[in-house]
């Protein structure tokens, strides 16, 4: 394996591997080739960045193609207009409102998936929203994320646009967080992932809980790799309890 030098924070617990690394300002996006989207996304939610927000910044709705992509790679605008699937962020635009020009970089297509508007407007906002609040807690002293799509290899599949944009069966979402103080009696991380449907869903958030193994295996990435030892294989075959308000 070759290993990437540790020059961003939020590869401290791994980065899989991708087609194309996008080293943005504040979140690393491993590009696929063959989709035309991500295919995950990885940022690091911490206090600092849930206060160095700008004053009165809002979305700024700037989509626009990633010239860092080989044209006949790229996803375009007009791959999504018509298609009946909105410009689904990995990234929230949310997530990063430390200033204009971080947050314009959630917009870059690179940073795009297909998603249904059923999900994209609600189960999945609620979870980028819940993933803030886990960051916000005083439990926490780092939240890393990491998101993408996930395709039922041997299945049909759905295309978009010219650039026949894959349309993905679902996401995932694979929180670690880093508590605040050592304990011996447990470990300092905690991990959730979230497997959900790209449909409408009237389930809870704790409902797509699964373990990280599993979506390891469907998605074909190696997620958190450099975990070692017992507390690795350990995180990766739970399946916690949502986190709460403690």
């Amino acid at each position: 394996m070759i290993e990437i030098p540790s020059l961003r924070p939020e590869t401290r617990y791994g980065m899989p591997a991708a087609d194309r690394l996008l080293f943005n300002r504040k979140y690393i996006v491993g590009y696929s080739y063959l989709f035309r989207q991500p295919r995950w996304a990885l940022e690091l939610i911490d206090k600092s960045s849930q206060l160095m927000e700008e004053e009165d910044l809002e979305r700024l709705d700037n989509f626009r193609v990633d010239l860092r992509i080989a044209e006949k790679f790229r996803a375009t605008l007009e791959d999504y207009a018509g298609s009946g699937f909105d410009r689904g962020h990995l990234i929230s635009s949310a997530d990063r409102l430390g200033s204009s020009i971080i947050n314009s970089e959630t917009f870059l297509m690179s940073n795009m998936s297909p998603q249904a508007p059923a999900m994209n407007r609600q189960i999945w906002r609620f979870l980028e929203q819940a993933v803030r609040e886990l960051a916000a807690k005083e439990r926490y002293i780092e939240v890393y994320a990491i998101c993408g799509p996930l395709f039922n290899i041997g299945d049909p599949i759905e295309v978009i646009g010219e650039n026949r944009v894959v349309v993905p069966d679902a996401y995932f979402k694979s929180v670690l967080a880093e508590t605040a103080r050592a304990n011996t009696r447990r470990s300092q991380l905690e991990m959730w992932t979230f497997a959900i449907p790209n449909k409408g869903t009237d389930q809870p958030l704790e409902s797509f809980i699964v373990p990280t193994l599993d979506v390891e295996k469907w998605a074909g990435l190696s997620l958190w790799d450099r975990l070692e030892g017992m507390d690795s294989e350990r995180l990766k075959t739970l399946t916690p309890p949502m986190w709460g308000d403690d």
